[in-house]
């Protein structure tokens, strides 16, 4: 149309009559139009919704500029309708103060039309919009689907390799079937937000009937009064014979019967007694994990996973979990300027509040490891995929996990402080804790860390590995490993004592120290190096091994349930002490050694390998530098990175390590090989762990989210039981034991989410002699492979002797052989002879032969 801001609408008689705009009565021919104001317009929207006669034209009214539209009344039916709408504000003036032309212009205009044409160049104006931009907005076509990122990769070693076609059939089945399986999209999926059910609320009605039966009557008496002799008939039979020797007679059988209940409970229920006691936890039958919580963080703006998990050693219902961005290698190098801008973190989550984290560990860089102090739990240690070691110490912030001694004086736990004992304003805000010291970057670690461990305070090592005694009686060593085939030890305390010159004084003191940041290690921030390195060389022609994951002697110690109380002990002395404020410095020169400490340790590579090596140095010979030993065993069972390489906590020499597709469990100083190896499994495993208190139980997560839980005492060839926790890659499994009822594990995944899950009766409870059970399958499988290995023995020396008696069938073939030649070119020699004669004899020349013979005679 030639007006784009008209726009024509048909008014019924009922919304003339609402409007106050009837036809030939509120408007005429005088004043055909009436000026309706906007919340007119809404309110009739609100009555009548898409009934409303003006409901085509809602959105032209919502984004009118003014306050009051236009509508005027079309008799002649111009527009085709019977009214009209004016949309814009210069519509509506132009129609109610039309612009006059004087009559000398249209006196001009006819004069100009008589003249000739003379040509005026076109001058530029301002562009004035109609609407069309809206209309051609609306009409273009935009991509509301993301598109979809594809990265193709190819192995270098096949780059220009010979490629074969082949001839196939598009008619077979089998050789045309492509799988294209499904999978979850969450570009595609859509979210039901709204959902309309319909409910009637209708009495339940049940119908019932009885009859009474009815029975004959009777005639029934009770005796209730006691009949009892006279004193005379008492007398009388106190001294009858009868019961005198009555009384004789039972006396001695009522004094064994006195004797045995004395002795014997009688009112004991047997059947009770031969069952194993159960609890109220649960039930026998049920062997599946329970979800109890889990925990996601909701404030963070990216898509993050979970690495390490560890429940804190100390209170119970805490847990702490580190967060590392979901990203390749390619996309961490091309996002590296945005992930500065975003902080590391390890949050802790309490029971209490599954939704507002505890406190927030800030970290450099994403933390793919961390663990918690023996000595006191408020120094965590960390492994920073940059390579850097850090320490945090959350002693000031102890008061938002305060502990809270509940119960009588049998059983007295730590329990979390409940967050409502908290201020309101202290459960909303995000606690933040900066780290208070990090170690150097150019002597560290140059790759991620993969595993840190504390060492015991039982002990302490030097430079060349060698062991002594801890003087401070406190965990003060680190070891760890990385992905640069590098084990390092760390050590808290200053490596040497100076005497610090007045100017270094001044230097010291002008160093200004952030107000959240405690003092604990401040003499390690960005000077921390390693006590000593250990490089896992496999020789000077090949690389090295690459570490993942490290197994010490002590590690069994840690999740010993009879250790809890002396850890709580421990952690309340080193929070009234606070020994980490005041270390020694140096390491000491007067040391007393400990020789009988077993220093070998299991070490887990990325191709698979698991490596029993010790950690103590040697001096080579010819340059005199410090070197590690050789490793005293390798085995290459897993068919990929080996991520658990764990110590039993009932068995120190027992340990079980998960990498790629199977399982494999080993005994320490059994160099044959793996006691159980399980087969490939359909899913490729990504994490492990024992039971705390079941010796036959572990947990394995696969890459599809199943949990694979192994019962040596029911299976040894396969998982007994398999559970599906997630849609994603379970990436830790961590168990914890709350009390001797209940005991929880935690598994965390990909996605970021910690599901917390309660392990059934069955799973927490060992039956009657497990250990001596499961220990006894342990010695008959080390027989088993050291039968086994007689037997190899045994065959090969079968075999040699096999080859060596085929060696002389054949030196005795030979020399029969070599006999019948030499007869056989004798009998030939003669008939030779024979046929010379008779050759001679036919020449006539044997005379002269017989003269010859007689001469050389």
């Amino acid at each position: 149309r030639s007006h784009p801001e008209i726009y024509p609408l048909v008014l019924t008689v009922k919304t003339q009559e609402i409007f106050h705009c009837r036809a030939e009565d509120d408007v005429t021919d005088e004043q055909p139009y009436k000026l309706i104001n906007k919340e007119t317009f809404f309110e009739d929207f609100k009555n009548r919704g898409a009934i409303s006669d003006f409901y085509p034209v809602k959105k032209i009214i919502q984004e009118y500029p003014g306050d009051e539209l236009l509508l005027v009344y079309d008799k002649d039916f111009k527009y085709g309708l019977n009214f009209y709408l004016i949309g814009t504000e210069e519509g509506k003036e132009n129609y109610l103060n039309p612009p006059e032309v004087p009559e000398e212009q249209e006196e001009q205009k006819e004069h100009i039309s008589e003249e000739v044409y003379v040509y005026k160049p076109l001058v530029s104006k301002p562009w004035v919009s109609l609407g069309s931009e809206k209309e051609i907005e609306e009409e273009s076509v935009k991509e509301s689907t993301k598109q979809i990122k594809y990265m193709i990769s190819r192995k270098r070693s096949k780059f220009g390799a010979p490629i074969k076609f082949s001839d196939q059939n598009a008619s077979n089945v089998k050789d045309a079937y492509i799988e294209c399986t499904s999978y979850p999209d969450k570009n595609f999926t859509l979210k039901q937000l709204e959902k309309d059910v319909g409910m009637q609320v209708v009495p339940q009605i049940k119908d019932t009937s009885t009859q009474t039966k009815w029975t004959y009557p009777k005639n029934a008496t009770t005796q209730y009064y006691p009949r009892e002799f006279s004193e005379e008939e008492k007398e009388a039979f106190k001294q009858s014979k009868p019961l005198a020797d009555f009384l004789d007679n039972m006396s001695v059988s009522v004094e064994i019967a006195l004797q045995q209940n004395e002795i014997t409970n009688t009112f004991i229920d047997d059947w009770k007694c031969l069952a194993e006691e159960e609890g109220t936890f649960g039930d026998k039958t049920d062997t599946y994990l329970k979800e109890y919580q889990s925990f996601t963080d909701l404030h963070s703006p990216t898509e993050k996973m979970i690495t390490c998990v560890s429940w804190h050693p100390t209170i119970f219902g805490l847990i702490a979990v580190s967060v590392a961005e979901r990203l390749s290698f390619e996309e961490r190098v091309q996002f590296s300027g945005k992930l500065l801008l975003q902080p590391s973190l390890i949050l802790f989550w309490s029971f209490s509040d599954p939704i507002h984290p505890q406190l927030m560990l800030e970290s450099p860089d994403d933390i793919f490891c961390f663990q918690f102090c023996p000595s006191d739990p408020n120094i965590i240690a960390g492994g920073c995929i940059n390579g850097q070691v850090i320490l945090w110490d959350i002693t000031a912030h102890a008061d938002r996990i305060e502990n809270i001694k509940s119960g009588g004086s049998r059983s007295k736990k730590a329990t979390l402080k409940p967050m409502f004992i908290l201020e309101p304003e202290s459960n909303k805000e995000a606690m933040y804790i900066r780290h208070c010291a990090v170690s150097s970057i150019e002597n560290g670690h140059k790759k991620v860390i993969t595993d840190i461990h504390w060492l015991s305070d039982t002990f302490e090592v030097n430079r060349m590995g060698s062991v002594f005694e801890n003087r401070n009686g406190i965990c003060c060593q680190l070891i760890t490993c990385s992905a640069d085939c590098t084990i390092c030890f760390w050590d808290i305390r200053p490596q040497k004592i100076s005497t610090p010159q007045p100017t270094e004084k001044k230097k010291e003191e002008s160093i200004e120290i952030p107000f959240d940041v405690p003092s604990t290690f401040l003499h390690l921030d960005l000077s921390w190096k390693p006590l000593s390195k250990v490089r896992l060389s496999k020789g000077e022609t090949s690389l090295d091994h690459c570490p993942t994951k490290v197994s010490l002697n002590e590690e069994h110690l840690l999740y010993k349930t009879q250790d809890k109380a002396l850890a709580q002990s421990k952690a309340a002395k080193a929070g009234e002490m606070n020994p980490y404020q005041n270390l020694e410095g140096g390491i000491g020169d007067h040391l007393k050694p400990i020789d009988d400490f077993c220093t070998k340790f299991f070490v887990g590579t990325e191709e698979g390998e698991l490596i029993y090596t010790d950690w103590k140095m040697e001096r080579d010979p010819e340059t005199g530098r410090l070197m590690t030993k050789k490793p005293v065993s390798l085995y290459t069972v897993h068919d990929g990175a080996v991520h658990t390489v764990q110590r039993s906590p009932f068995y120190n020499d027992i340990i079980l390590t998960v990498g790629g597709w199977n399982v494999a469990i080993w005994k320490e100083n059994v160099t044959i090989g793996p006691l159980l190896q399980s087969c490939c499994a359909p899913k490729r495993y990504t994490s492990g762990h024992w039971s705390l208190t079941r010796p036959g139980v572990f947990y394995i997560g696969r890459e599809d989210g199943f949990v694979d839980i192994w019962d040596l005492l029911e299976k040894t060839h396969e998982p007994a039981l398999s559970q599906n926790i997630c849609i994603t890659v379970i990436t830790y499994i961590k168990p914890w034991t709350l009390s001797s009822k209940q005991q929880f594990i935690a598994i965390a995944d990909y996605y970021g989410t910690l599901h917390i899950l309660e392990i059934p009766w069955t799973l927490s409870h060992p039956s009657t002699n497990e250990i001596s059970s499961v220990n006894h399958y342990f010695e008959r499988e080390v027989k088993h492979l050291e039968y086994v290995e007689q037997r190899k023995s045994i065959r090969e020396q079968e075999k040699k002797e096999m080859e060596l008696e085929k060696e002389k069938k054949k030196v005795k073939t030979y020399q029969k052989s070599k006999e019948q030649i030499e007869a056989e070119m004798k009998i030939d020699y003669d008939s030779y002879l024979e046929l010379e004669k008779t050759v001679l004899m036919n020449l006539g020349l044997d005379k002269v032969i017989e003269k010859m013979g007689v001469m050389t005679v």
